[in-house]
C-alpha cells in the first residue's frame, strides 16, 4: 500500500487519540471509528468494565492499538493521570474528544443541588480539564472536539433546563478556545447529537415516543452516525473547520 491510499483509507494513521466515556454507546462508537481510521486509541470508563473489554477486543480484532482507563470525568485528578498515562503509552497526543457527559431530567424547580453538582463536574468541568491537560501535550494539527447537544438549540420536552445549561456552557468554551488554540494549529469543534438510541435515552423508551414525530427524518439517529463526523472532524481533511457547532440530529432543530 502506498502512501496515498494509507492517507485516504486510514486519515488517522500514527495519531492518538483520547474519548472520555469511550465504552457505550456514542463513545464507543466513536472509539471503534477512530481505530478505524488508524489512530491508536485511548478511552476512560467508569462503571462498565464488561463493555470496555468488548470495545478494546473489537479494536484488536479488527488489528488496532487500543487502551482502556478506569477514571471518572468528575475527579480532575483521574482524567489528569489518565491523559499521562496514553501519553506515556502512545508517545503522545493528538486528539482528545470530550464525549463523557450524564444528564439528569427534571423541573427547575425540583432538581436536586447534588444533580446540578454532577451533570456540571461531569459536563463541564471534565471538560474543561481533559481539554487543559491534552492541549499540554497537542502539537500543531492536533485535534479537540467536544459532543455537545441539540438541546441547547432546542428541548423538545421539558426538564431539560439544567442539562441544557451544561451543554450550552461548552458552545461558548468552543468557540473561545478555537481563538486560543488557532495559531498553534489546533482546531476545536462542537458535535450536537439529537435523539440517539443510547443507553441513556433508548429508541424504544417514553422519551422517543414524544421525540421521534418532531424528527424530520422520523427516527431516532444511531452511535455511529454521531461517530463519522466525529471522526471527519479529527482527520487532516477538517483543518480549516474550527470554532464549529456541527448539528447530528436528523432535522430535529429544523
Amino acid at each position: 500500500m502506498n502512501d496515498t491510499t494509507s492517507t485516504q483509507s486510514l486519515p488517522l494513521l500514527g495519531k492518538t487519540a483520547f474519548v472520555t466515556g469511550g465504552s457505550r454507546s456514542i463513545g464507543a462508537a466513536i472509539t471503534k471509528q477512530l481505530a478505524a481510521d488508524g489512530a491508536q486509541v485511548a478511552f476512560t470508563y467508569r462503571g462498565s468494565p464488561d463493555a470496555a473489554k468488548q470495545t478494546i477486543a473489537d479494536i484488536e480484532s479488527a488489528g488496532g492499538r487500543a487502551l482502556a482507563i478506569v477514571a471518572d470525568a468528575a475527579d480532575p485528578e483521574a482524567v489528569r493521570a489518565a491523559i499521562t498515562k496514553t501519553v506515556e503509552t502512545f508517545g503522545g497526543l493528538d486528539i482528545l474528544v470530550n464525549n463523557a457527559g450524564i444528564a439528569s431530567a427534571s423541573p427547575i424547580d425540583q432538581i436536586t443541588f447534588e444533580d446540578y453538582q454532577s451533570m456540571l463536574a461531569v459536563n463541564v468541568t471534565g471538560v474543561f480539564v481533559a481539554t487543559q491537560e491534552a492541549v499540554r501535550h497537542m502539537k500543531e494539527g492536533g485535534r479537540i472536539v467536544h459532543i455537545g447537544s441539540s438541546a441547547t438549540k432546542y428541548a423538545g420536552v421539558p426538564g431539560l433546563s439544567v442539562y441544557g445549561l451544561t451543554k450550552g456552557a461548552i458552545t461558548g468554551f468552543n468557540r473561545s478556545l478555537a481563538y486560543d488554540l488557532g495559531s498553534r494549529g489546533i482546531t476545536v469543534n462542537t458535535v450536537h447529537p439529537g435523539p440517539v438510541d443510547t443507553d441513556m435515552n433508548p429508541v424504544d423508551s417514553e422519551w422517543a415516543k414524544l421525540l421521534i414525530p418532531g424528527i424530520a427524518v422520523g427516527r431516532y439517529g444511531k452511535p455511529n452516525e454521531i461517530a463519522s463526523v466525529v471522526a471527519f472532524l479529527a482527520s487532516p481533511q477538517a483543518s480549516y473547520v474550527t470554532g464549529a457547532d456541527i448539528l447530528v440530529d436528523g432535522g430535529f432543530t429544523s
